[in-house]
């Protein structure tokens, strides 16, 4: 009794067939599409239709979803390649490329391989643009590089439904041979840099000392000029004054004044008994020291001009010249005696 009440009869048997095949044709036919991504739809094996983002019901054993695509932005790394450059140098070159699907249908259909299509197409131009550049080319312009290869590869991959965004060349290996030489080459440019620079330095000290030079010549210049033009005024006030002192003691002696004659003289005598005493030819100077020996000799002076006048038509002092007696000043010089030998 209680394993017959467990049997399925034909009708169970038929209701859990209904329900494993709607499970089949519900997880088959039914669709969900993730943002990002696109699916091809075929029906009878053709192209039909590109499926969005969302829910989507396919007709059951008519269509079905040919290739799932992503739409997003997608890297594909290029492994290390050999590449002989133009002036015959083996560089070993690996890069990456960015590409994005944007017509899935094309992308699906056009070619057998994507991933495998863009990484030999790209692998191939690069070859082709390094080849027709020199080392120092390859190694100085790498974004040329970049956009050569992008201009080709992305007109290339155009009617794949792809958009190739960017190419950037990873490495670039240059034989060991040829990096020892570049780093002996910029070790002597930096050392030539260095030398001029170091010239160009003591080059540049050489002339500011010059200038510097001739800026304190042509300041000493000018000093001594102008020492000799306030030299030059000094003296011509100076003449000036002593004309102005004689043309005052000559008026004075005109209008009869003696006692301008007499400082005059007395003043020029002074005068002289000092030279006198500052002549470095000179051992010893006797001089008078009372002092009317001075006082006498300008008296006489006045007693000549009282008596004769100040001046007679020639221009002489009337009566003769003065008479020079016993009072009179003299200086007598002595001549340096040498050294006894014993």
């Amino acid at each position: 009794m209680n394993s017959a009440s467990f049997a399925f009869g034909p009708y169970q048997i038929f209701a859990a067939l209904v329900v494993v095949v709607a499970i089949f044709l519900i997880l088959k036919y039914v669709r969900i599409v993730r943002q990002g991504s696109a699916y091809t739809v075929e029906r009878f094996g053709r192209y039909t239709r590109t499926l969005g983002p969302g829910l989507h019901l396919l007709v059951p054993f008519i269509e079905s979803v040919g290739a799932e695509l992503s739409l997003k932005e997608q890297v594909l790394d290029i492994p290390n390649q050999e590449v002989i450059t133009r002036d015959n140098a083996m560089v070993g070159v690996d890069g990456v490329v960015f590409y994005q699907v944007l017509d899935a249908a094309k992308a699906a259909y056009e070619v057998q391989n994507l991933e495998l299509a863009i990484l030999n197409l790209t692998m191939t131009n690069i070859r082709t643009v390094i080849g027709s550049m020199d080392l120092d080319e390859i190694l100085s312009q790498r974004d040329k590089i970049n956009a050569s290869l992008l201009t080709v590869v992305d007109e290339a991959t155009s009617s794949w439904g792809v958009k190739v965004t960017r190419i950037e060349i990873k490495d670039i290996s240059p034989p060991r041979d040829i990096v020892d030489a570049m780093a002996r080459q910029m070790k002597a440019e930096r050392e030539k840099r260095a030398a001029i620079l170091e010239a160009e330095g003591e080059r540049g000290s050489e002339i500011l000392r010059a200038e510097g030079e001739k800026q304190a010549a042509i300041l000493e210049a000018e000093g001594r000029r102008q020492a000799a033009v306030l030299e030059a005024e000094a003296r011509e006030r100076l003449a000036q004054a002593e004309a102005e002192a004689t043309r005052v003691v000559s008026q004075a002696i005109a209008e009869g004044d003696a006692r301008a004659i007499q400082y005059f003289v007395a003043q020029k005598y002074v005068e002289a008994v000092g030279r006198f005493a500052d002549s470095p030819n000179g051992r010893l100077v006797f001089m008078p020291l009372e002092a009317t020996g001075l006082i006498g000799s300008i008296g006489g002076i006045r007693t000549l001009f009282e008596e004769g006048g100040p001046f007679d038509g020639a221009g002489a002092p009337a009566g003769g010249g003065p008479t020079a007696g016993p009072s009179g000043g003299g200086v007598r010089r002595s001549t340096p005696r040498p050294p006894s030998s014993g």
